[in-house]
């Protein structure tokens, strides 16, 4: 096949049906102040995907006797507006959807499918307090100057930061819904955790109950979305201009990424692990309540696809593996979906998991430096939805089953 600039770019148009995350990228984003508000996804995607919901998933709330005041703050970021989506797709109980921004996005009006069209108001906290709950789309700068003065006090809100802001603060619950919800019940301030953290404990905990793991050795297959929306087109139009033999430039990553991976993503830290890697090392401990040297070892590596993560995971376990009965767990955990029939070809990738509310996993086997007391599977999710939007409202849903979450007048 020729590949021409009408090739790269109609082939770009079909991998851009997507919108954009955000997470640290090297070069970017390095000197935003604590007082500028900055969307934890740089700008809103052009591009829409659609949602695939979940067949695993709890439903959400319904038949409740309230509807909630509803806030994003960052809602015309991608994390932003994937919240609205997942809000208007699962349901939730929403009587009234306020959308929060800077000076430059107050008073833009926003369409939307269920609540008609929302005028952006200027953010403030006396604003956000009005709320019953409050999703924060934005930089962790932004957060640590505000979410504390959200949901403290007899008037505090319920908060709900996807930024990295709280997730190693003691006191503030690090939560993925299936595996510890209960967690909401105690603070009215809930951190949402890093992308790749969450799709890869879609897979490792049905498994941890099972066979109770030892060791987990991960290495993370991260699209160019992670870098948002500037990583995006940094990918897209340094593929065009390599392919007709122009300069490729590379201001959000530390290499052009076209045609390479880089084998980095966040700052080095002492140890010679990236901090990306020991979110995943520090966050996955924090959420399955494991020990604080429970050994986990992580490399991430940035790979020239759009969107949608992938994870190749090995675990050493306690109790020998049996491959039916994991097989069996994981088909029947809540939000995944076991992807793995070698026959036919099937198993996880990026462009099966784009836009779906489940996690995939699939190449399911033993390990053959464990044996029987070890597994290895391949995992993919999309990093927006699993990974921050649609965590950030299964969280909201959580807390009100649980009944830490109420509207005012029935609190």
């Amino acid at each position: 096949m020729k590949w021409t600039a009408a090739t790269v770019s109609a082939a770009a148009a079909l991998c851009l049906a997507d919108s954009t995350t955000s997470a640290f990228s090297p070069r970017a984003f390095a000197s935003k102040s604590a007082s500028t508000f900055v969307s934890n996804n740089n700008v809103m995607s052009t591009f829409a995907v659609e949602h695939k919901p979940s067949t695993t998933l709890r439903a959400a709330p319904t038949g409740l006797q309230m509807s909630l005041t509803v806030g994003i703050v960052g809602a015309t970021g991608a994390v932003g507006k994937e919240i609205r989506q997942c809000l208007e797709k699962r349901n939730f109980p929403v009587s009234t959807l306020r959308i929060f921004g800077s000076e430059r996005s107050a008073g833009k009006v926003i369409p939307t499918e269920s609540y008609g069209d929302i005028t952006a108001e200027l953010f403030s906290v006396e604003a956000a307090k009005e709320c019953d709950v409050v999703f924060l789309a934005v930089s962790g700068d932004f957060s640590k100057e505000h979410a504390r003065a959200i949901s403290d006090g007899d008037d505090g809100v319920v908060c709900i930061d996807n930024s990295s802001a709280f997730r190693y603060e003691k006191g503030v619950p690090l939560v993925v819904p299936e595996i510890n919800g209960q967690e909401t019940k105690k603070s009215k301030l809930i951190a949402n955790p890093n992308c790749t953290t969450a799709i890869g404990l879609m897979a490792i905990w049905p498994l941890h109950k099972l066979f109770n793991l030892k060791k987990i050795l991960m290495s993370t297959y991260q699209a160019a979305s992670g870098a948002g929306q500037p990583g995006m087109d940094e990918l897209t139009e340094g593929t065009k201009a390599l392919l007709e033999g122009e300069e490729v430039k590379n201001d959000i990553f530390a290499y052009p990424l076209p045609f390479n991976v880089i084998p980095q993503i966040d700052k080095f830290q002492d140890n010679l692990y990236t901090k990306e890697e020991m979110k995943v090392t520090w966050e996955t401990r924090k959420i399955c309540d494991l020990a604080d040297d429970f050994p986990i070892s992580c490399t991430a590596v940035r790979i020239p696809t759009i969107r949608a993560h992938s994870e190749s995971i090995v675990v050493e376990t306690e109790k020998p593996v049996d491959l039916e009965v994991a097989r069996k767990a994981l088909a029947e955990a809540p939000g995944v979906r076991l992807v793995d029939n070698p026959e036919k070809l099937e198993y996880p990738m990026p462009t099966t998991a784009t836009g779906s509310y489940d996690v995939e996993v699939g190449r399911v086997r033993k390990n053959l430096v464990f044996g029987d007391n070890g597994l290895e599977f391949f995992v993919c999710g999309d990093q927006l939805l699993r990974g921050a939007a649609l965590n950030a409202v299964l969280v909201a849903e959580e807390m009100v089953n649980n009944g830490s979450l109420k509207a005012k007048a029935a609190a």
